[in-house]
């Protein structure tokens, strides 16, 4: 059977404008391909109310899973708990459970949680909480929906605690063979390879090191067999053009 599919939703101003170099699509990748599930799909949007519904809906009906990141927040453009809600046709509102998360968390640090702060409380109908260890305010999840922070430490800890609960498949493997010479040389003979294994995913990355313009060919795949032979392929047509 195939792997299950997913895509990830970057949601922020700050992502779009170049303000925030976004970090936890990478981290979604590495750790999805760990246990087989295929990242189809990475999409960034504004703190856009209908723009994040839209792409949410369009999300959970391609993919069997949809991460999401940034905008649960304590501030005005921490929109995303309520698209989803809106996506979902559910209500929103502040849970207990997720007070009582937050208020623990604040206390231990001697504060005394604010209606801002407890806006990270507000919770869509029928979604189940994505507790960290981090900060202590929850994500959550929702049908196929997974809610998560944009700050990189807690969207990390956040994952750690949904992948192991998630559908997963065959994990996906890479193998790399670097090549000393220019796209060009290798090409045609890359391309033969790529239409007679079909099954493998074969990518082409040019590099520079020091005086050496290269290429290090990287190919994907779930079964190790079929890499050994890719590998084998490429270091033979490597033997004839270094």
């Amino acid at each position: 059977m195939p792997n299950p599919t997913a895509a990830i939703l970057v949601i922020g101003d700050e992502i779009l404008s170049g303000r925030t170099r976004e970090a936890n699509a990478y981290h979604l990748a590495g750790e999805l391909a760990r246990v087989g599930i295929d990242l189809r799909e990475i999409r960034v949007v504004p703190d856009d109310h209908d723009v994040i519904v839209e792409a949410l809906n369009a999300l959970r009906e391609a993919h069997t899973h949809v991460f999401t990141s940034g905008g649960i927040g304590p501030t005005h453009d921490d929109i995303t708990a309520d698209a989803v809600a809106a996506a979902f046709g559910v209500g929103i509102d502040v849970r207990d459970d997720a007070r009582a998360l937050i208020e623990k968390a604040l206390a231990a640090r001697g504060v005394v949680a604010t209606a801002d702060q407890l806006r990270m409380a507000r919770i869509p109908d029928g979604a189940a909480l994505i507790v960290n260890g981090v900060s202590g305010a929850p994500g959550f999840s929702i049908g196929n929906v997974h809610v998560m922070a944009g700050v990189p430490s807690i969207f990390v800890a956040m994952l750690a605690i949904v992948l192991p609960t998630l559908a997963a498949g065959t994990p996906r493997l890479s193998r790399e063979v670097r090549f000393e010479v220019g796209e060009g040389r290798i090409a045609s003979p890359l391309r033969g390879l790529a239409e007679e294994m079909p099954q493998l995913s074969i990518g082409s990355y040019p590099f520079r090191d020091g005086e050496i313009r290269g290429t290090n060919i990287v190919v994907r795949g779930t079964d190790p067999a079929l890499l050994d032979e890719a590998v084998a392929r490429l270091e033979e047509l490597r033997a004839t053009v270094a």
